[in-house]
């Protein structure tokens, strides 16, 4: 049986000359020793930054996660090309602008700039539809003609994600909302497309919807302002300059069924200005109101006074006139109209009844 032979820990001598020579080895053939890259990647981790510049980079990655999530709920403006957004993809609640007021609007931001973003969001084809701003990227767009393609050719940008077109509309009508500006007609409007867009099915729960932090008076009277654009946002010439107790006025005339005197009082009238507009419309909604005293009279039972008795809603007496007799406590409104009407015409019924009183 062959001896074993015991092994001996080698001398400190011993084991630099190996060394040496393994390192005279690798110099010649250009290989570098892998322990010098554990050594050296040792020695970088046991140097580390100053104070100062770690925490720079720890705020600066803090920073990048904060602006990620911003850019995430449309908390950071960005310049979005004018021609890239789209405004009539959402039925808007503004009807118009006032030339005035927007020349205002251009002046201040030609001269000090865009104060608030508009709001839009992307469409799945990469363009935008506009939530809010109407008139700010309106003025965007003079001012941009005016100077040429190079200015103004891009706005600042709020890129929101609503989930639907009506968080969208919601959107639009609350900074609307505080932002004022909005005629009562036009807060009836907006829901009233908002139904016939197919967004809603019906007046009711557009409003309860689109107005959910309003009163429930105020739902009541938007609802009110809805039925007129309903019933006559083809006739009416200056809507917007309604007042709120006209449109409730106007609104309680429809409702008493003189829906078809108010158009055909309107046809025959010239209508150059608001009041103008409003004086065709008060014979016939006084006469509803005449009408409505006399129901809710019958209502509460008894025999209804005969100074409350409900308004004619009209005849034809021919050649195209028409005749509506309104009639309250203390008067009687007689209003003929139509367009073969002349002051001929007029001047013969006048002198006909002073005959009559007088006999």
């Amino acid at each position: 049986m062959a001896k074993r032979r015991q092994l001996e820990v080698p001398s400190a001598d011993a084991l630099k000359a190996l060394e040496e020579g393994f390192a005279r080895e690798t110099s010649r053939t250009g290989m570098r020793p892998p322990i010098a890259d554990v050594v050296a990647d040792a020695a970088r981790l046991s140097d580390p930054l100053p104070h100062g510049e770690r925490a720079e980079i720890a705020r600066d990655r803090s920073d990048a996660e904060t602006l990620r999530a911003a850019r995430q709920k449309g908390l950071v403006a960005v310049e979005v090309p004018l021609g890239e957004i789209a405004v009539d993809t959402l039925a808007r609640d503004r009807m118009g602008i006032d030339d005035e007021e927007m020349q205002e609007l251009v002046r201040s931001i030609d001269a000090h700039g865009l104060r608030l973003p508009i709001e839009v969001y992307a469409q799945p084809d990469g363009s935008y539809a506009l939530i809010s701003g109407f008139r700010r990227l309106s003025a965007y767009r003079q001012l941009n003609a005016s100077y040429g393609s190079v200015h103004y050719a891009t706005i600042p940008a709020f890129v929101r994600a609503p989930k639907s077109s009506v968080e969208a509309i919601q959107a639009m009508i609350e900074e609307n909302e505080v932002r004022a500006g909005i005629s009562q007609y036009e807060r009836g409007r907006i829901a009233a497309m908002a139904v016939h867009g197919g967004v809603f099915s019906n007046l009711d729960e557009a409003v309860s919807t689109l107005y959910a932090s309003a009163s429930k008076a105020k739902r009541s009277k938007i609802r009110s302002f809805a039925l007129i654009h309903e019933e006559l946002g083809d006739m009416l010439h200056f809507p917007k300059s309604l007042s709120e107790r006209q449109c409730l006025r106007l609104a309680g005339a429809l409702r008493m069924g003189f829906g078809d005197a108010i158009r055909a009082e309107l046809e025959t009238q010239v209508i150059a200005d608001p009041d103008r507009e409003w004086a065709a419309l008060v014979p016939s909604i006084e006469a509803g109101e005449a009408a409505g005293a006399g129901e809710a009279r019958r209502d509460r039972g008894g025999r209804p006074k005969k100074s409350a008795s409900a308004a004619d809603p009209g005849r034809d007496l021919g050649r195209g006139i028409r005749m509506k007799v309104g009639r309250r406590a203390d008067s009687v409104s007689i209003t003929l109209s139509g367009a073969t009407l002349k002051g001929d015409d007029i001047d013969t019924v006048l002198a006909r009844i002073e005959e009559y009183f007088a006999d």
